[in-house]
């Protein structure tokens, strides 16, 4: 029988029989929500420790079909262990277990206190600093796994889950959806195919990360590959962005949020044999278009914003539109034409 780990039941006699917890030890374990591609559950044991595990859904759990590996969360695992290694002490949580029978990893728990950082977000509680963090451990991931491209490229060469739960969702469903935009977003699936310049998060989003005494945690890896830097920019950029729309009290703040956040990410990325100018020329080019496409994804693929109302996610496609339209190419002009159109 297949283990089911949010059935406490299921659970506690697999821990048990796995050798993970003591043979009559008996853990409390809650169920956590949000996920829509993995079961989640948090477990924590009478001496205080405490660790979340994962274990990764075929179909997601989302209103049209959305079909990945479960074999997924093996990549995450990889990235968590390779994270690890690039990043400021804290950022990236411990692997405990990975079982590839169950398609299960298990990860130390992020301590308490702490809070999602979207959800602090959405509640109108921005820190520049915070911003300034999302940006640096971006850029050391990116700068980092390039100075290490020999080892990381072979072994982050799989795209598929990046294909099944980013391209095709994302950028290939909008394009049916938006046929005035389908050019500009299958030309830049086929070039993105075609990029692979170091690793990529591929889920670098608020959502994806927890504050804790004022730094930031990143969670949520299963997308992770060698390709294309300037997605994650994009992706990021399109939280900031959407914010900046949904709340009109705090437009100015998050326009600024915006701008620092490309600003430290070029500060933070300098790699080394190769001159940071000409990089970054190359990856503006790519941010701003990933940018376009991921507020587009995010008003009309199979993974809308939920706080945004269907009235406001037109709104956000039609902003996108005129950027496209103008051929922005600089982030800044992006920033600002973006929000000047919603």
């Amino acid at each position: 029988m297949s283990l089911d780990i949010e059935n406490p039941a299921e659970l506690l006699a697999y821990l048990r029989r796995e050798g993970h917890i003591g043979a009559r030890e008996t853990p409390e374990m809650r169920t956590l929500a949000g996920g829509v591609s993995n079961r989640t559950v948090l477990v924590t044991r009478a001496a205080g420790e405490a660790w979340v595990l994962k274990q990764a859904l075929a179909k997601l759990r989302v209103q049209v079909d959305w079909f990945s590996s479960p074999t997924r969360v093996h990549r995450e695992a990889m990235g968590l262990r390779t994270l690890r290694q690039l990043t400021p002490p804290g950022t990236i949580p411990a692997l405990i277990f990975e079982d590839h029978a169950a398609h299960l990893i298990g990860m130390a728990a992020v301590a308490q206190p702490h809070e999602n950082w979207k959800q602090m977000l959405l509640a109108g509680h921005l820190d520049l600093d915070h911003v300034a963090q999302f940006a640096q451990i971006l850029a050391a991931i990116h700068g980092g796994a390039w100075r290490q491209r020999a080892t990381l490229a072979p072994e982050f060469a799989d795209r598929s889950f990046f294909e099944s739960l980013r391209l095709e969702p994302y950028y290939g469903y909008t394009a049916a959806q938006l046929p005035w935009a389908a050019d500009f977003l299958r030309t830049l699936i086929a070039q993105t195919r075609q990029r692979a310049l170091t690793l990529v998060h591929g889920d670098y989003s608020p959502k994806n990360v927890l504050v804790r005494e004022g730094r930031l945690v990143l969670l949520d890896h299963e997308v992770i590959h060698w390709g294309d830097p300037a997605f994650d920019i994009g992706f990021a950029m399109t939280h900031l962005l959407s914010k900046a729309h949904y709340l009109t009290n705090q437009r100015a703040a998050f326009t600024q949020a915006a701008q620092l956040f490309w600003n430290r990410y070029k500060d933070g990325l300098t790699p080394e044999g190769q001159p940071a100018e000409s990089w970054l020329r190359e990856l503006e080019d790519f941010a701003v278009r990933h940018t376009l496409a991921c507020l587009l994804a995010r008003a009309a693929g199979r993974s809308p914003l939920e706080y945004l109302s269907p009235t406001q996610r037109q709104k956000q496609a039609a902003a996108a539109q005129v950027v496209i339209d103008d051929k922005t190419e600089s982030m800044e002009d992006l920033i600002h034409g973006f929000v000047n159109s919603v």
